[in-house]
């Protein structure tokens, strides 16, 4: 997949007309011009993600993709890879933080075994994607072969394809995945890997020294891997390339994109250096407290929604923000103009 022309296209949806209207309607809502503070952009930004100056949210659907990295067994984590395959379980049997709030909120989960190193058993909002059971240690070649990372982001669009509504949450599990993000990053923007490394899953600040140190060598392993696609494959892992599919899919169906924290970020950078237009359609949940994810806003141009030091990844910040996209839409939708309840919008001369 190295030719980018083999994947979907994401069309400009940038409608300077509907803007206006929907910018028109916002302001003759029963309040001060501005008054609803971020609330308003969102709600503009939903009218022209779905093209509509009463846009509907319809079966959201919380995707959670998950899978184990070959580079996890350098002690780039604080918890075992084993702990990828238990999370897994845990979402399914309703335990897991995202499981809770996509009950609370909702939202449709599925999770999506892309390759973690286990055996589970099929059953109901599991789907199997599974490439191998883990990436390779990107530190002694690279974590996935060019027709893996093809095959995981095919998967992707596979999965969204299939799942009915408009708006898509991310999600994500795997040991070893903050790693994957952090090179991911330093690779696409150029910044130093020491400013895109933090404690992951809790490291001390010794482990994250030696985590940099591992990230540095990788780096400089794959110094030619400065695509997007070459330093996707580089660098892994199955799970990142899937939603990197899922996010290209559901941008090319006009859905509304919730990005959760830094690793579904890193999917949404890569995305968006293949089809710019991505970023259009997404909204960003949250600011993540791991180090890198403030670059990775960065470098994406986005302003998220919630700030709360949020760093445990499920989904579980896109979950939580999603309450301020039903309010954005119920506002555009049933809020009361001036002319409509009949209240004076300014002083008369």
């Amino acid at each position: 997949m190295t030719d980018t022309s083999l994947l979907p296209a994401v069309e400009d949806i940038h409608d300077a007309a509907l803007a206006e209207r929907l910018q028109r309607r916002i302001d003759r809502k029963t309040k001060p011009l501005g008054a609803l503070g971020r609330i308003e952009p969102l709600a503009l930004r939903l009218g022209l993600i779905l093209g509509s100056e009463a846009p509907r949210l319809a079966h959201p659907q919380m995707l959670v993709c998950a899978a184990d990295h070959g580079l996890a067994a350098r002690g780039v984590s604080a918890y075992p890879s084993d702990v990828t395959w238990q999370m897994v379980e845990n979402f399914l049997a309703g335990g897991a933080a995202v499981s809770v709030l996509a009950r609370q909120h909702g939202l449709a989960l599925t999770v999506v075994d892309c390759g973690v190193r286990h055996e589970f058993q099929p059953r109901p909002g599991l789907v199997d994607r599974r490439i191998a059971p883990g990436t390779a240690d990107a530190s002694q070649g690279p974590a996935m072969t060019p027709a893996q990372r093809d095959r995981a982001i095919a998967n992707g669009r596979e999965v969204v394809r299939v799942l009915p509504g408009n708006a898509l949450l991310l999600g994500e599990m795997g040991i070893g995945s903050t790693s994957a993000a952090s090179l991911l990053l330093a690779r696409l923007s150029g910044r130093p890997v020491e400013d895109c490394t933090g404690s992951g899953t809790g490291l001390d600040a010794g482990g994250v020294r030696r985590k940099t140190a591992v990230l540095r060598e990788v780096l400089a392993r794959h110094a030619g891997a400065v695509e997007p696609l070459d330093a996707l494959a580089a660098f892994g892992g199955f799970e990142v390339a899937t939603l990197v599919g899922a996010v290209l899919q559901a941008a090319g169906e006009r859905r509304v994109i919730v990005v959760d924290g830094f690793i579904t970020s890193a999917a949404v950078l890569v995305a968006a250096r293949l089809r710019p237009y991505v970023l259009q359609r997404c909204v960003f949940a949250h600011r993540s407290g791991e180090r890198g994810h403030g670059l990775m806003l960065e470098q994406l141009g986005a302003e998220p929604l919630l700030d709360l030091g949020l760093r445990l990844g499920e989904g579980s910040g896109a979950a939580l923000a999603w309450p301020l996209l039903v309010s954005a839409g119920a506002v555009l939708d049933e809020m009361a103009s001036f002319e409509s309840a009949g209240v004076a919008d300014r002083i008369a001369p």
